[in-house]
């Protein structure tokens, strides 16, 4: 970019087409003609381990779900992410009472999804898996390039800056939130969220006998119809909706087994989200 010089001679400028811009001009973003997004890591699923769903579940869930990760590593190249289960719910409603800021609530929920990606990753070690930390995404060919299989905390690093929600103080950006910004963050391969549901249902099949299978649904329709409960958290429709890398994400059950190499392969199983 050519440098330009003030007409008084004392003050060089680096000449570009955002020169002068407050970059809050409403019709600027109208009017910026860019390349698609780079994508990083295209050859990368990102598999996101349930915390309540599945981590929580113990001996009775996770060990069958590494093995299936540790086996399907000889064929993919995935990336895990880990949510926080029943102690952030735990540790939700303790700071609520005390009327902690959305900001200190999201950072408790950090910790303990951190906790879960130690325990997931010491779990996956016969098949080399390594706990890393956000500041580390760059660092993936290393990992791949050793035949590791990474592994870091779902909780997207707002922590003490999360946004205020239009309700209440729960942060609105979770684990399931900050695993879709992951995979669109690396342009991956795929986004994969590990439950203990079959997909998306029309209500929460555990306390409504009634609620109805969906197999695959766009992300604003879904929007659109405002269902009382859903699998993932709100605030993914909006990511996908608005993410120039990723176009879906799918909603798997992995307690059953083969789930989620049949994921990985590309093959339709569970709920499948698109970007409409």
């Amino acid at each position: 970019m050519p440098l330009t010089r003030e007409k008084d001679g004392k003050r060089l400028h680096i000449k570009s087409r955002l020169m002068g811009e407050s970059l809050v001009r409403k019709s600027l973003y109208d009017e910026l003609d860019s390349p698609p997004q780079v994508k990083l890591f295209p050859d990368v699923n990102v598999v996101k381990i349930g915390g309540q769903s599945i981590c929580d579940r113990g001996k009775k869930a996770l060990p069958a779900i590494v093995e299936e990760l540790g086996s399907a590593k000889k064929r993919h190249k995935i990336l895990v992410t880990t949510g926080g289960g029943t102690r952030s719910r735990h540790i939700y409603a303790i700071a609520l009472e005390l009327g902690m800021p959305t900001g200190i609530i999201a950072r408790f929920a950090s910790t303990i999804s951190e906790q879960n990606a130690i325990l997931v990753s010491t779990l996956l070690a016969h098949w080399d898996g390594i706990r890393i930390h956000q500041d580390d995404i760059l660092k993936i060919p290393t990992y791949f390039s050793q035949g590791c299989i990474p592994v870091v905390q779902g909780m997207p690093p707002f922590d003490y800056f999360a946004l205020p929600p239009d309700k209440g103080r729960l942060p609105i950006h979770r684990t399931d939130a900050g695993t879709l910004l992951m995979a669109n963050l690396i342009g991956a391969r795929s986004c994969i969220f590990v439950k203990d549901e079959d997909g998306l249902y029309t209500d929460n099949p555990k306390t409504n006998p009634d609620a109805v299978f969906i197999p695959e649904i766009g992300a604003r329709e879904l929007l659109e119809r405002d269902l009382e409960d859903l699998v993932i958290e709100p605030s993914c429709l909006e990511i996908l909706i608005n993410s120039p890398s990723i176009d879906r994400i799918q909603v798997v059950n992995g307690l059953k087994k083969g789930n989620i190499t049949k994921a990985l392969d590309g093959k339709r199983v569970g709920t499948v989200i698109y970007r409409d």
